[in-house]
């Protein structure tokens, strides 16, 4: 389970033999040789980069019991992992009561200190999705309880915290599962109008003959069927958070009337002979460009430049890739407990690794469902590149080094790191034939011409499609090896195929 713990000790030769035990485990690590150090950290503006410590008591100055004391003071929940020489009764005691969570005497045994590590980590993700989980259901949820490690979703959450001090309308843009809904639910809890109503409309899930009167409300007898008056969402929403996803969906006859909403602070319901006066702040979200939208005329441009007041853009996961380790730690938590599979509690380094190789197309909504089905299939205590079969056949996970082989002018050099004298023959006839491709404007089978029949320079388009025809041809058809030697995607390989008119049959 990837995590970052902080190591405190003020023995330099304990402070090396923790780190490397921290490191074997497949965590990240940071140190501090005191006491005094460790609370500048932990107080400091990287403190929520920290997952655990490993803290020794006996320091000179500043002991672990006071940076226990001052932690707890300051409300910190950071899980610690408290270590001493002297293991009697009431020091476990007086350790406790500070704050500790776990209490390990040295010499520690690596395994001892694995399993402690793994259920504090394990604990502590999972109270923390109960407490994003409560504070979503009663609209408290803050930027604070987002699980990130990324600078570009740093900048994401600064612009989220602006913009929660006004009423000023949001678009949120990204791709379907960035987290667009979490963000808005974020800025409504940072908001002054927090636990207040906070109503999310998909506007793409709507019937065209129902959007009028779910967003907007009826009267009853306004049309067949409208057999009661029904309040809209708008109302719904006065005093709170109007949320609509996927905004671009509306139809044009609508969005008239969503503009004279946000113009005139009222809206006007189906059959009702007057409007009514509504309270609320609206944020907008799309998976689409809306001024795309716009210059094709399906998206109005006044209710366009209304909505982008504030324009917030999410980055897609495979932009961020270095938020998967903490994404994966709370899901393993949540689903191990919503499973009953107690013995799930993290996911191997290789595993990790072959997630953040993946491009997630579905982004974190897919990450989600992919640790989702790994936990209900895991019979071991790890997740294991096993437990992700569908991302296993598009990424092949990294070998360990033991088996590992080196490929030399295309030929696989074995074990024992020798070449024979045929590989050697090989590989100089090959770079006779590169070097005649290339001062001429016609090429050998295997080799790409630059220039065409009539003497210009080939297209991009024409060379990318007859390199992808010849790695095909190479590789027999394998396309998870052609696409890892093209330096792609899996998707993206099937994308370009697509975009040719090719199949991979018909490619070879």
């Amino acid at each position: 389970m990837s995590g970052r713990i902080l190591i405190v000790d003020d023995d330099p030769v304990q402070r090396r033999l923790l780190e490397e035990a921290v490191k074997r485990f497949g965590y990240k690590s940071q140190t501090a040789s005191d006491g005094a150090k460790a609370l500048a950290l932990l107080k400091g503006a990287k403190a929520t980069e920290f997952d655990l410590v490993i803290l020794d008591l006996v320091m000179p100055e500043v002991d672990g019991i006071t940076v226990l004391t001052e932690l707890r003071e300051a409300k910190s929940k950071i899980p610690v992992i408290v270590q001493t020489a002297h293991g009697g009764i009431d020091t476990v005691i007086k350790a406790m009561r500070a704050g500790a969570q776990d209490f390990v005497v040295k010499p520690v045994s690596p395994e001892r200190l694995e399993v402690s590590i793994r259920n504090m980590l394990k604990v502590s993700a999972l109270e923390d999705e109960l407490t994003r989980i409560h504070s979503q259901t009663t609209g408290t949820l803050t930027f604070n309880n987002i699980v990130t490690r990324s600078e570009t979703m740093d900048r994401v959450l600064r612009l989220g915290e602006k913009a929660a001090s006004s009423t000023i309308p949001i678009l949120i843009e990204g791709e379907s599962g960035v987290g667009k809904e979490l963000i808005a639910r974020a800025i409504q809890g940072t908001s002054d109008r927090k636990s207040k109503p906070f109503i999310t409309v998909n506007c793409g899930a709507i019937p065209d003959h129902l959007v009028e009167s779910i967003l907007f409300g009826h009267e009853k007898g306004a049309f067949t069927g409208a057999v009661d008056r029904h309040i809209g969402k708008f109302q719904e929403a006065s005093g709170g958070t109007l949320f609509l996803d996927e905004v671009g969906e509306l139809p044009l006859d609508v969005q008239v009337k969503l503009l004279r909403a946000l113009q005139e602070g009222e809206v006007d319901p189906v059959g009702s002979r007057k409007p009514i006066k509504v309270d609320f702040r609206l944020i907008s979200a799309t998976n689409r460009r809306l001024l795309d939208q716009v210059k094709e005329g399906k998206f109005r441009e006044d209710l366009y430049y209304r909505l982008n007041v504030f324009p917030i853009w999410i980055p897609p996961l495979r932009d961020r890739l270095e938020d998967i380790p903490s994404l994966v730690r709370y899901f393993v938590a949540r689903f191990a407990a919503e499973e009953s599979k107690p013995h799930v509690t993290g996911i191997e380094p290789r595993a990790v690794q072959m997630l953040q190789s993946y491009d997630w197309p579905g982004n974190i909504r897919q990450l989600e469902n992919a640790v989702y089905r790994a936990v209900v299939l895991c019979d071991g205590s790890l997740l294991t590149c096993e437990d992700f079969p569908q991302i296993v056949q598009v990424t092949a996970p990294p070998k360990p080094e033991t088996d590992r082989q080196t490929l030399i002018g295309g030929h696989e050099m074995g074990r024992s790191g020798t070449v024979s004298q045929e590989d050697l023959q090989d590989q100089e006839f090959i770079r006779t034939e590169a070097r005649s491709a290339f001062d001429s404007s016609t090429a050998p089978f295997g080799f790409m011409r630059s220039i065409d029949d009539h003497g210009h320079v080939r297209t991009l388009e024409d060379a990318e499609l007859e390199l992808i025809r010849l790695a095909i041809s190479h590789y027999g058809g394998r396309m998870t090896e052609v696409a890892k030697r093209l330096g792609i995607g899996r998707s993206t390989l099937y994308r370009k195929l697509k975009e040719y008119g090719l199949d991979d049959k018909s490619a070879a």
